[in-house]
Parts: structure tokens; sequence; C-alpha cells
């Protein structure tokens, strides 16, 4: 049994920003002393607004070994893509 605390990865969202960016790793004893040890690590200049903490065993992420069966299929949807519609001459005229 290991006596570390568990890993919480951190999230930051700016002053004049809309969305959380990751800003680092730490570990804490609860979620609590991970927003408190993160406010202290990394918005020492007052620049965040929001904190998010996640516990990084709860991450799942996909592999870059999968990334061919995992984003391939988009490749066949190409209504997606912007260049799939005709857009008309008057449009983004100014």
């Amino acid at each position: 049994m290991s006596n570390e605390w568990p890993l919480y990865e951190v999230f930051i969202r700016g002053q004049h920003g809309l969305s959380h960016r990751h800003v680092g790793s730490l570990h804490a004893s609860d979620a609590e002393h991970a927003i408190q040890n993160a406010r202290d690590v990394y918005t020492r200049r007052k620049e965040g607004v929001s904190i998010w903490v996640v516990p990084a065993a709860q991450i799942t992420a996909s592999s870059p070994e999968d990334k061919g069966a995992l984003f391939d299929p988009a490749d066949d949807k190409v209504y997606r893509h912007p260049t799939f519609f005709d857009i008309p001459d008057d449009v983004g005229a100014m």
C-alpha cells in the first residue's frame, strides 16, 4: 500500500477566457486540498477565476496507437467539412 497522496490534474480558467486549460498536476489528500494547493501553486498572480481539479485516476484517455480507428471514420463524412457546401457569391461580401 502506497502512502502517497492521489495525483490531481489541475485546470484553470483565466481572467479573459471562457474555457479551462490544463496547467499541471499535483498530489493532495483530497479534492479540497487539491484546490487549495492549485490556488497556491498555479494562481500566484491572480490570473485565474476558476479552478478545476480532477483525480488523475478518473481520467480515461485514448491511446495514440488507436488514432486510426478512432479518428479515421470522420474522413468519410465529407458533409462535416465546409468545403462540401457551395457558398453564394454574396455571402461574405462587405
